[in-house]
């Protein structure tokens, strides 16, 4: 049930819009002035504030400034008689969502609280939305502990807060949007857009207007003025995928946004200046393609200021069991389930050479969990592509033990050193009793938390 405050020094008019809240449905709290009113915004959490301008010894005006203190989130609606309009458009300066005139019709004011607590649950939602967005981009999302992978955490956290030009390079399914996301995310920029775009899944003429917009009349069909990504993502990113498609004529193009800050739609007579961060990727060598004649060479220098190259899983099998760990967590929880890893299908795993990576990795264990029906995952579980491309190096048990355990011990340690060393809380993320929590810090030689 929502909470809503109502603060005015006229009983009646508190007894009135408290019946008219409850009758709503929702649950009025009431104060005579604002100092009763701040003293229970610092007990109570409201979603909305109803409160009169002219009240003594608080004005309004002073109260909605102490309440945004306490609550800068507040939504609050201003009450006003005619003479203060001002005030109470001073209000709508300081944060108030509107104001109503005294007086007023009780059905305009329930429909403007609804709207107020619409839009309050609106800013909620992005809010969230947001934060899962950040999360999910964060880098302990990005899975691995090889030195190879930690070479690459080391260098994107410096080079986020900069305002440089990024070139990702790395196969296909290594996690090159991932990276750039998790940038993008880490930046100044985060609260401004993020806009991905592959370039070699449009033709030209198509990608021109996609990357710098049109005006209408441009060529048949633009029916209107359209923006293209470079002004959508103003001071955000954009990100330019598979860069090593694009044509020499659009690559001067793009050296030109790059040198001048400027874009000029497609039709259009006019630059406008644009404030983003480019960031790209590619899975083909640039510097091979500058020297063949198939890449501008000062444009790939504009474009690879800070290069970051993410390795191929198979250089890196050690992280193959963090990343199966981590699809398995993220499956058993879409399903609703708690299924396992055998030794032997792990084997298999960490002998294929992945030319998919990391993203053919995710898709053989989710087409694998989805398909089993036992709780461990065997061999035969797998798709026998799985045995066809397979490394000519295999892990004899000794090996298989040693990688386990050490994904095993980091992730315990990870784990005891988020809650602070309370293996209580440690046993119940890990989802085992305290004593086998014990036994595997023994075991692991984990050592005292």
């Amino acid at each position: 049930m929502e909470k809503i405050l109502v603060v005015d020094d006229e009983e009646s008019i508190v007894d009135v819009l408290s019946m008219m809240l409850e009758q709503e449905g929702y649950q009025p709290l009431t104060a005579s002035g604002g100092e009763q009113a701040l003293g229970l915004l610092e007990q109570e959490r409201v979603d909305l504030v109803i409160s009169d301008m002219k009240m003594s010894p608080m004005h309004g005006l002073e109260f909605l400034n102490k309440a945004r203190a306490v609550d800068p989130e507040i939504t609050a609606i201003m009450m006003t008689a005619y003479a203060s309009i001002e005030n109470a458009v001073e209000a709508m300066k300081q944060g108030a969502f509107e104001y109503v005139i005294k007086p007023f019709k009780i059905d305009e004011l329930r429909m403007l609280v609804r709207r107020a607590l619409d839009q309050r649950n609106i800013i909620k939602e992005n809010r969230e939305l947001k934060k899962q967005i950040e999360h999910r981009y964060n880098f302990d999302n990005i899975v691995g502990e090889s030195e190879a992978m930690q070479k690459v955490y080391h260098l994107i956290e410096k080079v986020a807060p900069a305002d440089s030009t990024i070139l990702i390079y790395g196969e296909s399914g290594t996690g090159k949007e991932l990276v750039a996301r998790a940038i993008h995310y880490h930046s100044h920029r985060k609260d401004k857009r993020f806009e991905p775009l592959n370039c070699g899944a449009l033709p030209e003429t198509l990608l021109e207007s996609e990357l710098f917009g049109y005006v209408k009349g441009a060529f048949t069909g633009a029916d209107g003025n359209k923006d293209g990504l470079f002004a959508a993502a103003t001071g955000g990113t954009v990100f330019l995928d598979e860069i090593s498609t694009m044509s020499i004529a659009m690559q001067m193009k793009l050296l030109r946004v790059l040198q001048e800050k400027e874009i000029k739609r497609l039709g259009d007579t006019t630059t406008r200046k644009i404030d983003v961060r480019v960031i790209s990727a590619t899975n083909e060598r640039l510097d091979e393609k500058v020297e063949r004649g198939e890449f501008r060479e000062d444009l790939y220098y504009r474009l690879s200021v800070i290069p970051v190259e993410i390795p191929p899983l198979r250089t890196r099998r050690d992280d193959i069991p963090l990343l199966v760990e981590h699809f398995m967590a993220e499956q058993n929880k879409k399903y609703n389930t708690d299924k396992k890893v055998s030794p032997e299908a792990l084997r298999v795993l960490m002998n294929h050479d992945w030319p998919g990576n990391v993203r053919e990795l995710e898709n053989v264990i989710e087409r694998t969990v989805t398909l089993m029906d036992n709780e461990v995952i065997m061999p035969d579980d797998f798709p026998s592509t799985m045995f066809k491309n397979s490394s000519a190096l295999t892990l004899d048990d000794n090996r298989l033990k040693t990688v386990v355990s050490d994904s095993e011990r980091s992730h315990i340690r990870m784990i005891l050193q988020q809650t602070g060393g309370d293996k209580k809380q440690a046993s119940e993320i890990l989802g085992i009793s305290i004593p086998s929590l014990y036994r595997k810090i023994c075991q692991l030689h984990i050592g005292d938390q």
